[in-house]
């Protein structure tokens, strides 16, 4: 026992060497090993390039929620007037907000005044929702604010209104231009309601990045719109901004019990929960079916072993003569199974981040090669296919492809220990 090598002696690794660049014709390593190489780059290539897309659109999606869009909106109970006319608005909305405001983990809360009304401009319309907001409460929406483009001053908010890009593309409008609002719920007369129509100026254009905001939103100065939609003194909800956006739910008690009787709650989970689950749904089987291309990628690391066992079994007869051991011999063949996964794996990594680190001029060339229309913001809600990087995906990825090759080599590494010299020396 006292002359027993180590596992993984340096001569195990000198021989698994000395197989792996031998030629072709000296029995070296086989067609088959050079494509499950290829094979585990590829899948693992695909692995982190999908992780990474992944990740990106979450962000993404979950940005353009969080910036453009109240973390919880509180909104009263429908309650019947003297009249029998159901009514939904908070008359003591500063008083309610003063409240809200005290309680711990609150950014901001805005009274609100929401509408859906007809835009038109040149001959063109649109339908889109009105959002009254005080300048001072426009001004700390993160992607209205400071979005990706923009046009025209903010500072005029009092002046005008605000409109999405797609708003002011679909209506053919640019800052100075005037827009007609057309609300069917307008002036009252003995004769019944008729509807509300007035003309403001576009003083500011903003780009969310989320297709369906920029199409539809238009802010306006709170105090018109309290005047526009028959408000007058009252409020519709209130927006409320918290510090942790993903720990909303554990706050919406706090935040109605503060807000007072009759009034509900929605948090950004509810508008946009069924969609992050089937985002969630999506990503695991994504990750289960690559799991598989990395597996087939890795088969193929047996076959190449198999192919270079049967070529060198003269060799390892006359090692297992010269005092090798089986455990040698198992160990030599699994480096050289082991190289291919590690290589493989390697390649797959560096192609898998460069992807994800430029995946905008790659896009754009596709794009271009395509002819344009390879991504449509209607249908996908963003502008842009986004990548994150992230540290977990890849090493996961790693993980899997290293382990899976790793396995696969201990069969036909163990069958070249287990095979008998002499009937591999008995013809030679």
């Amino acid at each position: 026992m006292a002359g027993r090598t180590p596992p993984f002696a340096p001569f195990e690794f000198l021989i698994a060497w000395r197989y792996l660049r031998a030629r072709r014709a000296e029995g070296g390593v086989s067609v088959m090993t050079w494509i499950s190489l290829i094979g585990i780059a590829l899948a693992v290539f695909a692995l982190i390039a999908t992780l990474a897309v992944r990740s990106g659109f979450r962000a993404e999606f979950v940005d353009t929620i969080l910036g453009a869009n109240a973390h919880v909106t509180l909104y009263p109970q429908a309650v019947a007037d003297e009249n029998g006319r159901i009514s939904r608005v908070i008359a003591d909305y500063d008083a309610m907000a003063e409240r809200v405001r005290a309680v711990d983990g609150v950014t901001r809360v805005a009274p609100l005044v929401r509408g859906q009304v007809m835009a038109n401009a040149r001959g063109s319309n649109a339908g889109v929702e009105v959002f009254g907001i005080a300048q001072a409460d426009l001004m700390t929406i993160p992607r209205v604010a400071t979005p990706e483009d923009s046009w025209g001053d903010i500072a005029r908010f009092d002046e005008g209104i605000a409109i999405g890009s797609g708003v002011a593309r679909e209506l053919g409008v640019t800052i100075g231009d005037k827009v007609r609002l057309i609300s069917p719920d307008g002036v009252k007369t003995a004769f019944g309601t008729s509807p509300r129509v007035s003309a403001y100026e576009v003083v500011y254009v903003f780009t969310a990045g989320r297709y369906d905001i920029d199409r539809t939103r238009v802010y306006m100065p709170f105090s018109e719109a309290q005047i526009y939609f028959n408000r007058e003194g009252v409020a519709d909800e209130l927006e409320v901004m918290v510090e942790q956006p993903d720990r909303v739910d554990q706050m919406a008690i706090p935040l109605a019990v503060a807000a007072g009787d009759g009034v509900l709650t929605w948090t950004w989970r509810d508008a946009s929960g069924a969609f992050l689950r089937a985002l969630d749904i999506e990503d695991n089987v994504m990750f289960v079916i690559l799991s598989i291309l990395v597996l087939i990628a890795a088969m193929n690391i047996v076959s190449g072993l198999i192919m270079l066992v049967k070529n060198k079994g003269r060799d390892i007869g006359i090692l297992r003569t010269m005092g090798l051991t089986e455990g040698s011999v198992l160990r030599v063949f699994f480096i050289c199974g082991a190289f291919t996964g590690v290589i493989g794996t390697v390649a797959g990594v560096i192609l898998g981040c460069a992807f994800a680190i430029w995946i905008d001029p790659i896009f754009s060339f596709v794009n271009y090669v395509a002819g344009g229309g390879v991504w449509d913001p209607s249908v996908r809600g963003i502008y842009q296919l986004p990548a994150k990087l992230q540290f977990g995906d890849v090493l996961s990825a790693v993980a899997l492809s290293l382990g899976l090759s790793f396995v696969v080599t201990i069969f036909p590494a163990r069958r070249a220990a287990r095979m008998n010299p002499v009937e591999a020396l008995r013809y030679e």
